[in-house]
C-alpha cells in the first residue's frame, strides 16, 4: 500500500514538473509514515516541505500543487487533505485496503519476502560452541536468534551461508580429554588424580564408556572410531570432541538448526594463517615490541588501550586468530558479514575490528556486524533452575526442548531483544491457554484451520483470490485486521534490516490478539453467502501471515490443537 501511494506522488510530481506548476526538476526521496493519530489518516508525507526551498514557495503552496495532481485517486483514497505546515494526508479507501487480501492469497509462502539483498552473500556466524560439553541455554538463545536472523535475510533476498567455528585443541579441549582419561581409569571426581579443571558431568562418564567400548562416531563435519587405548590421551580427545560434536549436531537437529560451513580455529594455526596475520600487521607498522611481547596498536583505530598481539612466552592471545578468522570471511568473498554471540564477547568486538583495520586490506570500518545476546534465566515453580542432571553445572538446550518443546523453546528466546536479559518460565510455556504466547499465537492458526474444515462439510468453497467481493466486510474491526495485514512486508524488511527477529515475535502477539479477538466476537460462517465469503477470504489471510511469520521463527503451524 505505502509503495503504491509512493507511486502515485512520483507520477503527480513529474505531472506537475510537465505541467508547470512545479519548476525545480527536484526529486526528493518520498517518505510516507504513519500518523500517530489515526484522525490525521492512514499515511502522510512531507514532500511538500522537501520541496519547499528548491521550488521557492511555501510548502502548503507546494502540496495544494501535488493535491491538485493527484486526483480522485481512483478509489485509492477516501480522503485527501493538506495539515499543518504543509503536510499531505491519506486516508485509504476501505476497498483499498482489502485489495491486499487478494494479494496475500496470491503471493501465498512469498507474501512478506522482500529483494533488499538482491542476491548479495552474507555469513552469519552463530552457535560456535567449543565441544566440550552439551549446548547450554545459552547457545539455545544464539541458535534461535541466529537462525532466525539467517530466515530473515533470506527471505528479504540474500543469499545466506550459515557457519559454525569452534576450537578442537586449545585448554578447554585438553581438560575434556584429560576429564574423559580420568574416567576411563575409573578415576572420579573428588579423587586427588581428578584433573583440577576437568569436567564433571555424567556425559564424561558416557563418552569414557563409549571410548573404551571401541565405538564409531560420525559428526557433522568429523568421522571417528575409539581406539579404546586409555593411555592414548590424542585418541580420547579426538573422540570426545567427535562425540560432543554429534550431540550439538542432534541437539541443533531438534532444535531445526542447520549448518553449510564449519570452521575450526585450530585450522587457523596449521594452515599458517594466524602466522600470516601477524607478519602482516608487523609490515603494515601498526605494531611494537615491550617487556619481550608484541603488542598492536589499537588505540589507532577506536580502542581505549593497545593490546598484547603475542605474549613473552611466544603464546598469541585469542583475539588474534579472531582476527585471522576474519581475514578468512573477507578474503572468501564475503563482503557483509554477521557475528551473533554472547553478550560476554562485546569486549573483543572493538579490538577484532581494530586488528582488521590495521591490516590494511580495505576492509570498513565497523565491519562484521555483530548481534550480541544476554544471558538466560529457567525458572521452575518460581524457582530458579540452576543445574541439568546429565551436564551438571548448567541448564542444557536439550533439557528444555524435551521439557516444554521446540517450538515453545524458540519463542520464549525470541520474544525479547536479544540484548535483554531473558527470564524463561517452563511452567507458562508448558500451559495450553492464553496465558502462554506461543500457545495463543499458534492456536489462532490452528482455528482458521478449523473454520475451514467445518465450512468444507458445509459444502462452502474456500474463496479464491480475485473472486471475492469485499464489501460484505464493513466491520472496523475487519479493517483494523486487515490493515495489520498490510504491516507484515514491511515489518520483515525493518527486523532483517535492523538484525531484530524478535519483532516478528511482537508482531505475532499482536495478529494473534486481534485475530481471538474478531473470533470471540464475529461469526464467519454466517447466513448471508457474501459475507461468508468475504470473511473466509480475511481469516484465511490472517492464517497465511501467521504460518509465514511462525516460518521466520523456525517455528509450525499447527492445523489443530
Amino acid at each position: 500500500m505505502r509503495e503504491a501511494l509512493r507511486q502515485r506522488l512520483a507520477d503527480a510530481l513529474s505531472d506537475c514538473f510537465a505541467a508547470g506548476t512545479l519548476a525545480s526538476g527536484t526529486v526528493p526521496d518520498i517518505q510516507l509514515e504513519v500518523p500517530g493519530n489515526p484522525e490525521h489518516g492512514d499515511f502522510a508525507t512531507n514532500l511538500a516541505m522537501l520541496l519547499a526551498r528548491p521550488e521557492r514557495k511555501a510548502p502548503r503552496q507546494v502540496a495544494e500543487a501535488l493535491v491538485q495532481a493527484l486526483g480522485d485517486g481512483k478509489g485509492l483514497w477516501r480522503r485527501l487533505e493538506i495539515a499543518g505546515p504543509g503536510f499531505i494526508n491519506f486516508t485509504l479507501a476501505p476497498l483499498a485496503w482489502y485489495r491486499v487480501l487478494d494479494e496475500i492469497h496470491r503471493l501465498d509462502a512469498a507474501y512478506g519476502c522482500g529483494a533488499a539483498g538482491a542476491g548479495r552473500a552474507v555469513q552469519v556466524e552463530f552457535v560456535s560452541a567449543n565441544p566440550t560439553g552439551p549446548l547450554h541455554i545459552g547457545h539455545g538463545r544464539g541458535a534461535a536468534v541466529g537462525d532466525s536472523l539467517c530466515r530473515l535475510l533470506a527471505a528479504t533476498g540474500w543469499a545466506v551461508t550459515r557457519e559454525f567455528y569452534y576450537n578442537d585443541a586449545g585448554a578447554q579441549i585438553a581438560n575434556l580429554a584429560r576429564s574423559v582419561q580420568a574416567r576411563c581409569l575409573g578415576i572420579e571426581p573428588g579423587d586427588a588424580r581428578w584433573p583440577a579443571d576437568g569436567y564433571q558431568g555424567e556425559y564424561i562418564r558416557d563418552i569414557a564408556a563409549a571410548y573404551l567400548a571401541g565405538e564409531t562416531v560420525d559428526a557433522g563435519d568429523r568421522h571417528v572410531v575409539a581406539a579404546g587405548d586409555a593411555d592414548d590421551l590424542d585418541a580420547i580427545r579426538r573422540f570426545a570432541v567427535a562425540c560432543l560434536r554429534r550431540e550439538q549436531d542432534q541437539d541443533l537437529a531438534a532444535f531445526d538448526v542447520r549448518f553449510d560451513v564449519y570452521s575450526l580455529e585450530s585450522a587457523l594455526y596449521t594452515d599458517g594463517k594466524v602466522d600470516a596475520v601477524v607478519s602482516r600487521l608487523i609490515a603494515s607498522g601498526h605494531t611494537f615490541e615491550q617487556d619481550g611481547a608484541l603488542w598492536l596498536r589499537t588505540t589507532q583505530f577506536g580502542d581505549d588501550k593497545d593490546r598484547v598481539m603475542r605474549k613473552a612466552d611466544g603464546s598469541y592471545t585469542y583475539f588474534v586468530p579472531d582476527v585471522a578468522y576474519h581475514l578468512d570471511k573477507w578474503q572468501r568473498g564475503f563482503r557483509r558479514v554477521i557475528n551473533e554471540q554472547g553478550a560476554d564477547h562485546h569486549s573483543t568486538i572493538t579490538r577484532v575490528r581494530a586488528g582488521l583495520q590495521a591490516l590494511d586490506v580495505g576492509i570498513p570500518q565497523g565491519w562484521p556486524d555483530y548481534v550480541l545476546h544476554q544471558m538466560v534465566t529457567v525458572l521452575r515453580g518460581g524457582e530458579e533452575v540452576k543445574i541439568s542432571k546429565r551436564a551438571g553445572s548448567y541448564v542444557t538446550l536439550r533439557d528444555l526442548i524435551e521439557e516444554v518443546g521446540r517450538d515453545a523453546t524458540r519463542f520464549f528466546f525470541l520474544m525479547r531483544r536479544s540484548d535483554a536479559q531473558l527470564v524463561f518460565d517452563i511452567d507458562l510455556a508448558k500451559q495450553q491457554g492464553n496465558e502462554n504466547p506461543v500457545y495463543y499465537v499458534q492456536y489462532a492458526h490452528a482455528r482458521v484451520c478449523s473454520i475451514n474444515r467445518t465450512a468444507l462439510e458445509q459444502g462452502l468453497a474456500l474463496p479464491v483470490p480475485g473472486e471475492v467481493d469485499c464489501n460484505g466486510l464493513t466491520l472496523d474491526e475487519e479493517l483494523a485486521l486487515t490493515k495489520l495485514l498490510a504491516r507484515y512486508p514491511e515489518l520483515v524488511a525493518g527486523a532483517a534490516e535492523s538484525l531484530e527477529p524478535h519483532r516478528i515475535a511482537f508482531y505475532l502477539q499482536e495478529l494473534a490478539a486481534a485475530f481471538h479477538s474478531y473470533y470471540n466476537r464475529q461469526r464467519v460462517l454466517v447466513d448471508d453467502p457474501a459475507v461468508t465469503r468475504a470473511r473466509l477470504l480475511l481469516v484465511n489471510a490472517v492464517r497465511v501471515v501467521l504460518r509465514n511469520a511462525l516460518g521466520l521463527l523456525g517455528m509450525a503451524a499447527p492445523e489443530r490443537m
